[in-house]
């Protein structure tokens, strides 16, 4: 059986890779829509974009309304600002939430009816082309056909994907993730490992995402933590940044399994950043699936250097789950409790976020397929 595969159609990589950006636009493009954060603005990261715009006169109308999980309003306002203004193209700045938005932006100004209409449908009308540069490593949104966009008047999280919103040039740039804080560097740096090891464990998996997913997990195991004690650490972020997009393109080609699917309710339902309520997720979620799929969990924790080559799998799959544990531990990855969400509401909520995991479809990607049971038994362990 065949296999497609994509990746961006270009992606720029380096320090200071931004300043090369006309290289790459001179001439097919006259007008950009750069969507990022308030915070962006305020660090210098969207003035560093801006520069390199005005270095080979490219015009730009800023959108910094992306303070947050992003919602279909957010879109809806960046789709006005990208027609009133005539822009050509759009720039995403930022985490995932950013360059989400621009790839929802980038659709909805070419497309008729509500986001929401097109959940579950691959996308794959002609949309403007679209630039992504990352401001942190982790959700790997500059390598994938996919966006998430929470639907505020029903509390989902609606995932959309197609080929047609994959970034037509990312630029990994390791300066603009220096500014990110030691919680946030932990928080995408396990999205971005729970997205290699998903994709690598996932019924999905084929073998050239296998070969980006693997090179990952290896990169963030070791580096991670050294950002995590050493924001100023130029090369362990280099690395952090080549591991999210290897992470991302990896899940852009096999999927993400049972994390992604859990993490999501929880995100939409009691506003808790997507990568920390992975993070959260993580551990309790491998338990479960290890159980099936065992070899490929085992050779995770060979390279992960927690088992040997003559470990038997079922053994080296275990120390993969002790090892995840303690590597959140010693990164500080904080529970619900210490999210401050009330047990009891999230109890009331088991229901509700198991139906809406399992309509994701996200858990059905994964090796050992979970039931609506198994799923609220899994929630009720993070309490």
């Amino acid at each position: 059986m065949s296999k497609i595969f994509f990746v961006p159609n270009k992606i720029l990589s380096g320090e200071g890779a931004v300043k090369d950006i006309g290289q790459y636009l001179s001439g097919k493009v006259k007008k950009a829509l750069l969507v990022t954060d308030k915070f962006m603005v305020q660090f210098g990261n969207a003035k560093k974009v801006t520069d390199a715009l005005d270095a080979c006169s490219i015009d730009y109308i800023l959108y910094d309304g992306v303070n947050g999980e992003p919602t279909e309003s957010m879109v809806e306002k960046g789709v006005s600002l990208y027609k009133e203004n005539n822009c050509d193209f759009l720039i995403g700045l930022g985490g995932g939430s950013p360059m989400d938005t621009a790839k929802a932006i980038g659709f909805m100004s070419v497309s008729k009816g509500q986001l929401s209409d097109y959940m579950h449908k691959s996308i794959d009308t002609p949309v403007p082309y679209l630039v992504a540069i990352p401001t942190t490593a982790g959700t790997g949104s500059e390598a994938t056909q996919f966006t998430i966009i929470t639907d505020t008047k029903n509390n989902v999280k609606m995932l959309l994907a197609g080929p047609s919103i994959l970034p037509q040039l990312a630029i990994i740039d390791p300066d603009f993730t220096l500014t990110a804080p030691a919680k946030v560097t932990v928080a995408t740096g396990i999205d971005a490992l729970c997205h290699a090891v998903e994709a690598y464990t996932s019924r999905k998996a084929q073998p050239l995402s296998d070969i980006f997913a693997l090179s990952a997990i290896k990169r963030i195991h070791k580096n991670l933590p050294l950002c995590f004690a050493d924001g100023k650490n130029v090369e362990a972020r280099m690395q952090m940044s080549l591991a999210a997009t290897e992470a991302g393109i990896s899940f852009n080609n096999s999927s993400v399994t049972i994390v992604h699917g859990m993490s999501r309710p929880i995100g939409a339902l009691f506003h808790i950043a997507h990568g920390v309520s992975n993070a959260v997720l993580l551990v309790a979620c491998m338990e479960f699936a290890v159980k099936e799929n065992t070899a490929r969990f085992a050779q995770i924790a060979r390279l992960m250097e927690v088992a040997g080559e003559s470990t038997p799998d079922h053994e080296a799959a275990e120390s993969l789950v002790k090892e995840l544990s303690r590597f959140c531990k010693a990164l500080e990855v904080p529970t619900l409790a210490e999210l401050n969400v009330n047990k009891e509401d999230f109890m009331e909520q088991l229901e509700k976020m198991a139906a809406d995991a399992l309509d994701s479809g996200s858990p059905a990607n994964t090796m050992r397929q979970p039931a609506k049971e198994d799923i609220i038994a899994i929630y009720k362990k993070l309490f």
